[in-house]
């Protein structure tokens, strides 16, 4: 069964553009296309695919807000953001509003391509660079919250370990296995025992999912 996709932008020579890239692929079908937020939105509910690619800034209802109705309409969705945006803020809006991708327009073909299995695959992806920044921001804001209350509010998951909430936190910001050892005074063997557990318990494999993870259940908070 190929992945079924749906390309949503308000440019119809970039939507041309894309499906053409597409349909290259035996594993991949362009099903549907929207020029505007308010049709995404229709699209994704009429025809459920598997891969909802969808611009950031769209007329009639933001991208955003498509994410949202769409995630609450048809959860089975995975959607990617697909935009011209490499602002950091804009990557923690739409994590935290359901997507699970975001690249940028000017992406290489085979890149969007691997995004588009990866994210059907039950994983998350993120542009590279995107993610160095990401990082780079959740470890900014936790120092400063550590400078002005010393405290990290958190809302702690349950099935995580008080040990474990702090290996997870480092993780998020950007801490090697090493670093978060040597803070712990623990040994890299255990940290990597740490991590097995954490991301078995929270469903994901890797560190990027991981970090998506504690953002969107709060165990690390991003204003």
């Amino acid at each position: 069964m190929p992945i079924k996709i749906v390309i949503a932008d308000d440019h119809a020579l970039l939507r041309q553009g894309i499906r053409n890239v597409l349909e290259l692929e035996d594993d991949l079908q362009v099903i549907g296309e929207a020029g505007d937020g308010e049709e995404a939105v229709k699209k994704a509910a009429q025809l459920v695919p598997d891969i909802l690619l969808l611009d950031i800034n769209m007329p009639k209802i933001n991208g955003l807000e498509v994410i949202k109705q769409v995630i609450a309409q048809q959860p089975k969705v995975r959607i990617i953001v697909l935009t011209m945006h490499d602002d950091k803020n804009y990557v923690i809006e739409v994590i935290k509003a359901g997507a699970v991708g975001y690249l940028l327009k000017d992406i290489e073909p085979g890149m969007l391509v691997k995004a588009i299995r990866t994210v059907y695959e039950g994983e998350s992806f993120i542009y590279p660079c995107l993610a160095k920044k990401l990082f780079s921001e959740i470890n900014r804001q936790h120092v400063r919250k550590l400078e002005e209350a010393k405290v990290i509010e958190r809302t702690k998951d349950e099935r995580l370990s008080y040990r474990e909430t702090e290996v997870l936190e480092m993780v998020c910001k950007g801490m090697s296995n090493q670093d978060v050892a040597k803070h712990l005074f623990l040994s890299e063997k255990t940290v990597k025992n740490h991590l097995t557990n954490i991301f078995r318990k929270i469903g994901v494999t890797d560190r990027t999912q991981a970090v998506l993870y504690a953002i969107k259940n709060k165990i690390i908070i991003i204003e």
